[in-house]
């Protein structure tokens, strides 16, 4: 069937100003228009266009933490992909399931997706997606505690971010490099790749990239046992973040203030920033990051001689890491509930 070219610009032009949108961090403008190209396309008959719009929605519900909607979304491409034997497009899919399951902390299945994602990428010479779904696996190692493996592979994208001059992409990078140094507790290395992930993401006017830096900065400081220049730090990022609404870095800069007026053993003001994050991250759904802000919850009311409210805390977390089957953290729990 033919369609009528004038709808197919009208595709076209859509499209550009819900990514327009999207880059600029206004995910709900970006859902809106991708779902009247959702109806546009399905009313032209055009699946391939369907199967792009699907995987554009998927994303705009993942960035507005609307996981189950961004799956069914991603699942939905999948099928018409397949359907259509569009393989660039059933890449593209695979790759963004993982990445949810990845940030639903369902480690195993984002890395079945994102297995079955990359010789495709690399049969249809797609560096760029290729590179990005590798940054995604490197990251999932240093969250399963193999800093290592992950430092491995972040060395090897970091050379094929830059063979392709991908400035961006080599900020985040650098940014994954020192994250991986962080949890191997190389705390003066993870600084320097962090420093060096910080003016590209300048020059870019990545500001987004800019505050994950700066809060992984701020969180050296911590660890270096400098949790004033800390807090000064990570009054700046919440400003930021929150000025581009982003919830997610919101929630996460709340709970590392809290951690870090805890170790100031400011207790009362390190309670009131962890039940603020706790409160985003109900919002979002983040299971990862509610069970992380309950455990130092725990730990805080463990401190100050309230077991009962430490072991709620803890109880709490437990339910949820069944919920999301992540075994390593279940028994870390249980490590803390038999603490006390």
């Amino acid at each position: 069937m033919t369609q009528p070219l004038n709808q197919v610009k009208e595709w076209e032009q859509r499209r550009d100003e819900a990514n327009r949108y999207y880059q600029r961090g206004k995910f709900q403008e970006s859902l809106d228009l991708a779902t009247k190209n959702l109806h546009l396309a399905r009313a032209i008959q055009d699946r391939a266009r369907e199967s792009h719009t699907l995987n554009d929605l998927g994303l705009a519900h993942l960035s507005c933490w609307q996981p189950q909607r961004a799956l069914e979304r991603f699942h939905q491409a999948l099928w018409v992909a397949i359907e259509i034997g569009n393989a660039p497009a059933k890449a593209t899919a695979l790759s963004n399931l993982g990445s949810t399951y990845s940030r639903l902390g369902r480690f195993s299945q984002a890395l079945e997706y994102f297995d079955k994602a990359l010789p495709i990428f690399r049969r249809s010479q797609d560096t760029q997606s290729e590179v990005s779904t590798l940054n995604d696996i490197a990251l999932i190692y240093t969250r399963l505690e193999e800093p290592k493996r992950a430092l491995l592979l972040q060395h090897q994208i970091l050379r094929m971010r830059r063979l392709l001059g991908d400035f961006s992409g080599e900020a985040t990078t650098l940014n994954g490099i020192g994250f991986a140094y962080n949890v191997l507790g190389k705390f003066e290395q993870a600084l320097e790749f962090f420093q060096a992930a910080l003016p590209i993401q300048r020059a870019v006017k990545n500001l987004l990239g800019e505050a994950t830096t700066l809060n992984n900065i701020a969180s050296i400081y911590s660890e270096l046992e400098k949790p004033k220049q800390a807090l000064l730090l990570y009054h700046q990022v919440l400003l930021t973040r929150r000025a581009i609404s982003d919830r997610s870095g919101e929630a996460t800069t709340l709970h590392n203030i809290g951690f870090t007026y805890s170790t100031l053993t400011e207790h009362r003001q390190a309670m009131k920033f962890y039940k603020q994050a706790i409160a985003i991250y109900q919002q979002l759904g983040d299971s990862l990051g509610e069970i992380s802000t309950l455990l130092n919850m725990g730990t805080l009311y463990a401190t100050t001689r309230r077991k009962k409210m430490a072991r709620s805390c803890y109880q709490n977390a437990q339910e949820l890491a069944e919920q999301i089957e992540h075994q390593p953290l279940l028994e870390k729990v249980q490590q803390f509930i038999d603490s006390l």
